[in-house]
C-alpha cells in the first residue's frame, strides 16, 4: 500500500527507472566483457621471435706494450743501465720497421728489492738488495700485420740481454660504431622473416609490430668456443673476430 507521505508521481518515477538502470548495467557489464575478451584475445594472439645478426671482421687497430728492468745497488748505476736498454729497444724496433711517431716510453718507476731471511728462533729480517728500475714501451698502430710479426721477433733483444718483457698484444676495431648498426639491421631482418614464416604455416597472417628489444653484443674470436656473457663479451685477443646480437619482435598475428 502507497503511504499516504509519498506522491504518487514518485512511485510511478521510481518503478520506471528501475528497469532503466538494470538495461544500463547490462550495456555496461556486456561492454566491459567484450573489451576484456578482445584484449585477452590479443594477448593470445601474439607470436614472440629473437632473430640473430653475425658479422666476421678483422681487427684494424693493435696495441701492444712491453717493459725491460734493471736492477743494482746504487741508484745512478740502475738508471744508466737501464738507458742503455731503452736505446737498444728503441733502435731494435726503429730497425725493425717501426715508426718513431708510434714508439711510446713511458716514466721510469723505480722500487726498492729485499731479500728476506729467516732466523733460527723463527723471526724474519729484510737486508736491501738493490734498486729495480722498470720502463715500459707502448705501440698503438693501425699497421696491424707489422706490430704483430715485430712482436714475435722480440727474442732477439733477449738474446742481445735485455730484460724485456713481451705483453700479448691487443687487437681492436675503429668501426665498431657502424657495423653495430649493421648488424641491428640484420638481426631485426632476421626476426622478421622468422615471424612471417611462422604465421605462414599457422595459417595466420602477421600484424603490426607491438615491441622489440635487442640483446647485447658479443664480440668472440672467430671459429672459438668463448662463451656468451649477459654483459657482452669483447675479445681483444684474437685479430679475426665475429660479432653477434639478436633482436626480439613482438608482432599481433590476426
Amino acid at each position: 500500500m502507497r503511504s499516504e507521505e509519498e506522491p504518487l508521481g514518485c512511485v510511478r518515477v521510481k518503478a520506471t527507472l528501475a528497469p532503466v538502470a538494470l538495461a544500463l548495467s547490462i550495456i555496461v557489464a556486456a561492454a566491459l566483457f567484450a573489451h576484456a575478451y578482445r584484449t585477452r584475445s590479443r594477448a593470445n594472439n601474439e607470436l614472440l621471435v629473437v632473430g640473430s645478426g653475425s658479422r666476421n671482421f678483422e681487427a684494424d687497430l693493435i696495441v701492444w706494450s712491453g717493459s725491460f728492468t734493471r736492477r743494482a745497488m746504487e741508484l745512478r748505476a740502475a738508471s744508466a743501465a737501464l738507458q742503455e736498454d731503452r736505446e737498444s729497444v728503441k733502435a731494435f724496433l726503429l730497425r725493425k720497421g717501426a715508426k718513431p711517431e708510434d714508439v711510446v716510453f713511458s716514466s721510469i718507476q723505480v722500487s726498492k728489492d729485499f731479500d728476506e731471511t729467516v732466523q733460527k728462533d723463527g723471526t724474519r729480517t729484510s737486508t736491501f738488495a738493490g734498486y729495480r728500475l722498470e720502463q715500459k714501451v707502448t705501440i698503438e698502430s693501425k699497421e696491424v700485420a707489422k706490430y704483430e710479426r715485430i712482436a714475435r721477433e722480440i727474442t732477439e733483444l733477449l738474446n742481445a740481454g735485455v730484460e724485456f718483457t713481451s705483453n700479448e698484444p691487443a687487437y681492436f676495431y675503429t668501426k665498431l660504431a657502424s657495423l653495430k648498426i649493421q648488424m641491428v639491421a640484420d638481426a631485426t631482418r632476421d626476426a622478421r622473416r622468422r615471424a612471417e614464416q611462422i604465421a605462414e604455416h599457422a595459417g595466420g597472417t602477421l600484424g603490426k609490430l607491438k615491441a622489440a628489444t635487442l640483446g647485447v653484443f658479443q664480440i668472440t674470436a672467430q671459429n672459438s668456443s668463448e662463451e656468451f656473457s649477459w654483459r657482452g663479451n669483447y675479445n681483444t685477443d684474437s685479430r679475426r673476430k665475429t660479432a653477434t646480437v639478436t633482436a626480439r619482435l613482438r608482432y599481433e598475428v590476426e
